[in-house]
């Protein structure tokens, strides 16, 4: 038989490659191409059978599973040319992993045909490289553009693209550009090094937005709705409009209030009023998502005015310059709708009557479909609503419907359309997630239990009681409800996120003269006393019984040392809440002399307190089940050792002693013991000792202080309160509002108000060096520590007339927080803040509105292993007069550092 060469089938199909991109897809293998190819007449097919299949041209794929994915097959009769040829070179093309492929007829004997698949594989992804961007920026996209491994094509190239421009233009870089460069890579075979070079530009922000058809809300409210899309802050006014009119050239908008000419002062006015926009919490970029959201909310907004039928007909978005853009929204109101008729109907276990007080909307309101459906289903706010009547009552599958039966003229008629359902048994409550904590730790916090009727309020209190103990992540606490309809019962699964919540304080610093200040404290919150024996429950210490065990060290050298120990036990019995705590303490504080250089740090006189306290709360049920009542009785000894003067006393050596029983009465239902958004911790503490100048009548005013006091009489109250609440209906911003009071006072005038445990305030609110021991420390932000503290001027004077600190205070604060992070592993949030308070060294000074007065801002972070960390910037608008300087002037600016959450 002739032989003649010829290629059966040359098809080249490309998808867009370059030339030098097939070349990087040479064979590892070194074959030549054979020179025994052979020629066909392409005028006459005939048929063969297939005696061998070969392919060469691979890298990195399977000769194999290459020719079984052509789907030729040896002993297979095929006609050539012909179908079969063509329908392998289309399956390998599909399969988007071949560059080139070739079927070339190396051989043929009689019938038998022997068949040489020429393959070029496209390259493959190694690795990708960023140019233009920031490492955070490179960190994060490198998880959106994962293609490693991946084979070069151009789907991928322009996916990847796409990803990285959606990525910046959610930053508000509208006109990123990407270029792609493709870098053979010599430390792998048939590999590809992709670099995306990535220009993003200025941001474009939006410069104006202008609403047109909103005849009856004004822009601002509607303006207020669009909270991812804002009006840029512009800080600046065209300078040839001020130039023109004033004749001078002023940097900002606000320089041009200080030009006061008369005739054209209106017109500068005006045209600020107009452009000069202050948006300090929201940025002004724009996000086509956001934006897409912020309509609907505009639309939710009318809906809830009354304007059922608003809507937003068209927008337009155009450029007003490089970086910045214009919106126009073009809105139909259309008409204000209201309630006429309210009906019920459906109901079997409660009148209309009942249901109407429930919903609290009546005839005549402003038709409002948000509210609504709040006061049917669910209302966070009041807690009050339709469906907690019944699912309080084990209703849990009921469900209420409002449908509007007739709308005439500006009336609508509701109809609710109720479904009762059977009352539900809860069968079964479990939990999940406690890797740490004990299940009768959980257990015992749960208001919901099998056997009882379902109950909605049960369970959303139980959702704040586990949040309360502070050993799992609030934002994760979800119950999984599985209920069944036919049995009418419910399964209740609490998933549960554990997080760490033992804490270590570590602080420290140089104090000047009295040298190194340093703490040390550990708690350990969820202690266990009967898993110390063993040693798998160490982590580091025995975890999983929800006791408190806390050390803490303090130091200051030689001049100051405190050292305190508690243990508390939640559940003391371990079948009611009746938390049973013990406490030590001891302080002291020495005077040292640091001016005479011939006794330098020599001891010259010292303060010591050593105190004990054992106390027992209880959880009680009236007049709500929010409250508990605690009681403690603390012992303390006062060691004076030539220290006297400090706190105005007549001798500076001896010994005072302190039985004191303490009941606090306290109301707490805030929702998150970290970020509270909603609820108020009420407070209200009284201390008393016995009355000992009633039991001994030789002792009075004229009795030496060292008898006076032996034991010292007194009796101290206190009162805390704080409100929280979400504003504007955010879950990140809230209100809160907290006053605070306290006065000591005596049982008669035999010794009158003892000099020890009084008030000082002023600063940051805490104890950090040797300063107060023996009094009540409250802060007061924007003040120097202590400074607003009546006898301060006396320290260390001999025979001081005036004791150390006051005897009523009161202190009263508005923030506004906003959360920044949720995330339990680092809680974030900013605050504002505006408070006043004072400090009075007698009854007859006491004026409850002569208050020092600041304002500040500040932040906080929570960190599990830390605890609440802060810093505050204050600034104190009066004056804190003394002896020394009576003429101080405000108090100013002063940054405030804080550790662990300030009670006061």
């Amino acid at each position: 038989m002739k032989k003649l060469s010829v290629i059966i089938c040359l098809l080249l199909l490309t998808v867009g490659m370059a030339e030098a991109q097939i070349r990087l897809g040479q064979s590892r293998f070194a074959i030549q191409r054979p020179t025994n190819i052979l020629d066909l007449d392409y005028s006459k097919p005939k048929k063969f059978r297939i005696a061998e299949i070969q392919a060469v041209g691979l890298s990195t794929l399977d000769e194999t599973a290459i020719i079984s994915l052509a789907g030729l097959r040896v002993d297979d009769e095929i006609s050539v040319p012909g179908d079969a040829i063509s329908s392998a070179l289309k399956k390998l093309w599909a399969q988007g992993i071949i560059g080139d492929v070739k079927i070339l007829v190396t051989k043929i004997e009689g019938d038998d045909i022997h068949l040489l698949l020429e393959l070029t594989e496209r390259p493959r992804f190694s690795r990708v490289e960023f140019t233009g961007i920031n490492k955070t920026q490179e960190g994060e996209l490198k998880d959106k553009v994962s293609i490693r491994g991946r084979v070069v094509r151009d789907d991928v190239l322009n996916n990847s693209q796409r990803k990285i421009k959606d990525y910046f233009v959610d930053k508000g870089y509208l006109n990123t550009d990407v270029k792609v460069i493709q870098e053979r890579d010599t430390t792998l075979p048939n590999s590809v090094k992709l670099v995306f070079n990535v220009d993003k530009g200025s941001k474009v922000r939006i410069n104006e937005i202008k609403i047109h058809g909103n005849d009856n809300l004004p822009d601002n409210k509607i303006k207020k709705k669009l909270k991812g899309t804002k009006e840029h802050a512009r800080l600046y006014i065209f300078k040839d409009l001020i130039s023109r009119i004033t004749n001078t050239t002023p940097k900002t908008a606000k320089e041009a209030i200080v030009y006061r000419n008369p005739v054209d002062q209106d017109d500068i006015q005006a045209y600020i009023n107009k452009n000069f926009k202050l948006n300090f919490f929201n940025g002004s970029k724009f996000v086509r998502s956001d934006y897409r959201e912020d309509k609907d909310k505009v639309i939710a907004f009318y809906n809830s005015r009354g304007y059922r039928d608003a809507s937003i007909v068209s927008d337009s978005i155009y450029k007003y310059d490089a970086d910045r853009i214009n919106l126009d929204l073009f809105v139909e109101e259309g008409r204000q709708y209201y309630y006429r008729n309210i009906t019920f109907a459906g109901n079997y276990i409660y009148d209309s009557e009942q249901l109407q007080a429930k919903l609290g909307i009546f005839k005549g309101d402003i038709y409002n479909k948000e509210k609504l459906d709040k006061r049917l289903n669910y209302d966070p706010q009041r807690g009050d609503d339709v469906s907690s009547l019944y699912q309080d009552d084990g209703y849990l599958f009921f469900t209420i419907d409002p449908v509007e039966v007739n709308i005439a003229g500006d009336s609508i008629d509701i109809e609710l359309r109720i479904f009762e359902g059977p009352q539900v048994t809860v069968n079964s409550v479990t939990i999940e997630g406690n890797e740490r904590t004990s299940d009768h730790v959980v257990m015992r916090e749960i208001r919901i239990l099998p056997g009882q009727k379902f109950n909605r309020s049960a369970l959303v209190r139980t959702i704040r009681e586990l949040s309360q103990i502070g050993y799992f992540n609030p934002e994760n606490i979800e119950p999984d409800m599985r209920p069944n309809f036919e049995e009418a019962t419910v399964d209740i699964v609490f998933k549960l996120e554990e997080r760490p919540n033992d804490q270590i304080e570590l602080s420290g610093g140089w104090g000047g003269l009295f040298g190194f200040v340093g703490t040390v404290g550990l708690t350990f919150n969820n202690f266990s006393i009967k898993n110390i024996r063993d040693f798998s429950k160490w982590r580091p210490l025995p975890v999983g019984d929800g006791q408190k065990l806390s050390l803490r060290v303090q130091a200051n050298g030689q001049s100051f040392q405190n050292y305190s120990m508690s243990f508390t036990e939640p559940w003391f019995g371990g079948k009611k809440p009746n938390a049973l705590s013990i406490g030590f303490n001891h302080s002291v504080q020495r005077q040292i002399d640091l001016w005479n250089r011939q006794n330098f740090g020599a001891d010259m006189g010292s303060f010591k307190i050593t105190g004990v306290n054992v106390g027992l709360a209880k959880r009680v049920t009236w007049p709500d089940d929010y409250f508990q009542v605690s009681n403690s009785l603390q012992f303390q000894v006062y060691e004076f050792d030539r220290y006297g003067n400090f706190f105005g006393l007549s001798y500076n050596t001896g010994t005072a002693r302190s039985v004191a029983l303490n009941t606090t009465i306290a109301r707490n239902n805030i929702d998150n013991p970290i970020y509270p958004r909603f609820g108020s911790n009420i407070t209200l503490s009284g201390t008393l000792t016995p009355p000992y100048t009633s039991m001994n009548r030789s002792i009075n005013r004229e009795s030496p202080d060292e008898v006076k006091y032996q034991w010292l009489e007194y009796h101290k109250w206190m009162f805390d309160a704080s409100l929280y609440t979400p504003l504007f209906g955010s879950n990140k911003l809230v209100f809160s509002a907290r006053t605070h009071l306290g006065f000591v006072g005596s049982y008669g005038d035999r010794i009158g108000i003892i000099p020890l445990e009084r008030f000082v305030l002023g600063g940051d609110g805490m104890n950090m060096m040797n300063f107060a021991l023996g009094q009540e420390i409250i802060g007061l932000r924007g003040y120097e520590n202590q400074s607003i503290t009546p006898g301060r001027d006396f320290r260390g004077q001999p025979n001081a007339p005036i004791p150390y600190g006051g005897v009523v205070y009161n202190k009263h604060v508005m923030e506004v927080r906003f959360l920044v992070s949720p995330n339990p592993s680092a809680t974030i949030f900013l605050l504002g803040f505006a408070e006043a308070g004072n400090n009075w060294g007698n009854y007859a000074e006491y004026n409850p509105y002569d208050l020092k007065k600041s304002a500040g801002f500040g932040a906080r972070i929570f960190m599990p292993a830390f605890g609440l960390l802060g810093i505050d910037w204050g600034y104190g608008f009066d004056e804190v007069p003394s002896i020394s300087n009576p003429n101080p002037g405000r108090s100013g600016g002063m940054f405030h550092f804080t550790i662990g959450q300030q009670f006061r």
